[in-house]
C-alpha cells in the first residue's frame, strides 16, 4: 500500500554519513535556476488510475505544450524505493530534477536539514502557493534548520490532502439495523450490535499502519491542539501514561477484549484489510483518503464515510510534497511544473477522480461521494483539524508503533506495556533531533 509511513530514515542518515554525500547542485534560489534547461526529469509513486497519477499525467501533458523545446522523462517509482534511498538517489547523476517525497521530519525535514532539498520559498510568494495552502496544510511544506515541519523555510508544495475517517458498508448496516453513529458512545453501541450478531465491526492491519492510526483516532479523542503541538512540533514533553495517549491505548485494548476487533488481525496488512472492505465482509474500517479512489472502482456493494465520531481532531494532513533536490539541473522548469499542478483544471480533476485536491472549488466536483469527502477534508483543515500521523515525530517510529499494537492485539503486552515500548524510542528521538 503505497502510503505506509514507513520511516527509514535512520538508514538514510547511516547512508549519508557512510558516503559522505552533500548537496552539489548550485542552489542560488531564484527562479531563473535552469532556465536554459531542455529536459526535465520527474519521479513519482502514484499509481495510473488514482486521482493524483490521472491528474499529474494532464500535468505533463500541460507542461510538454507550454514547453515545447523541453524533454520531459517521467518515471513511476515503488514508495519504498524512494523512501529508503532517496538520500542518496537524489544525489546522483541518475537523480530527478523534481520528485514527490514523503511529509515529515522524518523524510523531508531530513532532508531539508542535510542541505540536500532546494528552497522553495522565493517561489513559494511569487507564484502565490502561499496563498492557495491554508496554514494548517503548509505545516508540511515548511522546515526548521534541524528538519522540523511547522516553520522556517519552504522544501516542498503539497497539491492534495489526506486524512482519516470510517469507511462503512451501508448494505450491512441495514441489514444489522444499525445507523450512522455521530459520537463515540454511539460508535461503540453501533459496534456492541455487529458483536451481538456474530459480526466483527472493525477490521485493521496489525503488521502495518492501519493499527497505530486506530490508536492515534482514539487518542485524539480526548486531545487538543497543544497535545498535538506536543506531540508532533515537541513543544513540550509528552507524558504517554497520561490521556489522551494512556486512554487510546487502553480503548483500543479493550475493543480487541469486546471483539469489535479480531485478534487474527494482528498479522494482517492494509492490503488485506482493504481487499476484506471491498470483499464485503466488513462493516467499517478505519483509514484514510488514499483509499477513496481504488473504493469507488471496486466495490459493488453500497458504501459511504463518516468523521470518526465526535472528534474534533483526525490523523491528516497535506499529501505528499512535490520536492526539488538541490542539484536539479532544471529548477526553474520543475517550479513551473509544480505550479501546474496547483492549477483549477488540476485540482478538479483530483476531486473528481476521488482525490481530495487542496485548492478546488467542491461545486466543481461532479459525484456526490467525491464532494462529501472534500468538503469533510475542508471542514477538518478549516478548523485546525489535521493532527498529522502517530509515527511522524522521530525517525524509526512507524516500525516501533507496528511492534507496539501488534501486541495490543493479540493481548501479548497490557497497555502499560505498550506505551513504555513505545515511549522511550520517541523521547530519545526527540532528543537526538533537538541536539542536532
Amino acid at each position: 500500500m503505497r502510503r505506509i509511513r514507513r520511516i527509514a530514515a535512520a538508514a538514510l542518515v547511516a547512508a549519508l554519513a557512510t558516503t559522505g554525500l552533500t548537496a552539489c547542485g548550485d542552489d542560488d534560489g531564484g527562479g531563473g535556476e535552469g532556465a536554459d534547461a531542455t529536459s526535465l526529469k520527474l519521479w513519482h509513486y502514484e499509481g495510473a488510475n488514482s486521482a493524483m497519477g490521472v491528474a499529474w499525467d494532464r500535468a505533463i501533458e500541460i507542461f510538454k505544450q507550454e514547453h515545447p523545446n523541453v524533454t520531459v522523462t517521467f518515471e513511476r517509482k515503488a514508495f519504498e524505493q524512494i523512501q529508503q534511498n532517496a538520500g542518496m538517489i537524489i544525489n546522483s547523476a541518475e537523480g530527478p530534477d523534481v520528485m514527490e517525497y514523503n511529509k515529515g521530519n522524518a523524510t523531508a525535514g531530513l532532508l531539508s536539514a542535510q542541505g540536500l532539498l532546494t528552497d522553495l520559498t522565493d517561489e513559494a510568494t511569487r507564484r502565490g502557493w502561499d496563498k492557495a495552502l491554508s496554514p494548517s496544510l503548509q505545516t508540511t511544506a515548511r522546515y526548521d534548520d534541524k528538519g522540523v515541519m511547522g516553520s522556517g523555510k519552504w522544501f516542498g508544495v503539497p497539491n492534495y490532502g489526506e486524512y482519516v475517517m470510517v469507511y462503512y458498508n451501508k448494505d450491512l448496516f441495514a441489514k444489522h439495523g444499525v445507523t450512522v453513529p455521530t459520537t463515540l458512545d454511539q460508535l461503540t453501541a453501533a459496534m456492541d450490535t455487529f458483536v451481538a450478531k456474530g459480526v466483527t465491526p472493525l477490521g485493521t492491519a496489525g503488521a502495518e499502519y492501519p493499527a497505530g492510526q486506530l490508536f492515534y483516532q482514539l487518542a485524539l479523542a480526548k486531545a487538543d491542539r497543544s497535545f498535538v503541538d506536543n506531540y508532533q512540533l515537541y513543544k513540550n514533553p509528552v507524558d504517554f501514561k497520561a490521556d489522551p495517549l494512556k486512554y487510546g491505548a487502553e480503548t483500543f485494548a479493550e475493543w480487541v477484549r469486546k471483539g469489535y476487533v479480531s485478534k487474527d488481525s494482528a498479522s494482517a496488512k492494509a492490503e488485506d484489510m482493504g481487499t476484506a472492505f471491498i470483499a464485503g465482509k466488513t462493516p467499517m474500517i478505519v483509514s484514510g483518503s488514499w483509499w477513496f479512489g481504488r473504493f469507488k472502482s471496486e466495490i459493488k456493494f453500497d458504501w459511504d464515510t463518516f468523521l470518526f465520531p465526535g472528534n474534533t481532531l483526525n490523523a491528516g494532513s497535506s499529501g505528499n510534497l512535490w520536492v526539488v533536490p538541490a542539484n536539479s539541473k532544471a529548477k526553474s522548469l520543475a517550479y513551473d511544473f509544480i505550479d501546474i499542478t496547483m492549477r483549477p483544471e488540476i485540482q478538479a480533476l483530483i476531486g473528481n477522480n476521488g482525490g481530495v485536491p487542496v485548492a478546488a472549488d467542491p461545486t466543481k466536483i461532479s459525484d456526490p461521494k467525491d464532494r462529501k469527502l472534500i468538503e469533510d477534508f475542508n471542514r477538518v483543515s478549516s478548523a485546525d483539524g489535521l493532527a498529522f500521523y502517530p509515527d511522524w515525530p522521530v525517525p524509526g517510529y512507524y516500525d516501533v508503533l507496528v511492534a507496539g499494537f501488534q501486541g495490543l492485539i493479540n493481548q501479548s503486552k497490557t497497555p502499560d506495556q505498550v506505551l513504555d515500548a513505545i515511549a522511550k524510542p520517541y523521547a530519545d528521538g526527540v532528543a537526538e533531533i533537538k541536539r542536532g
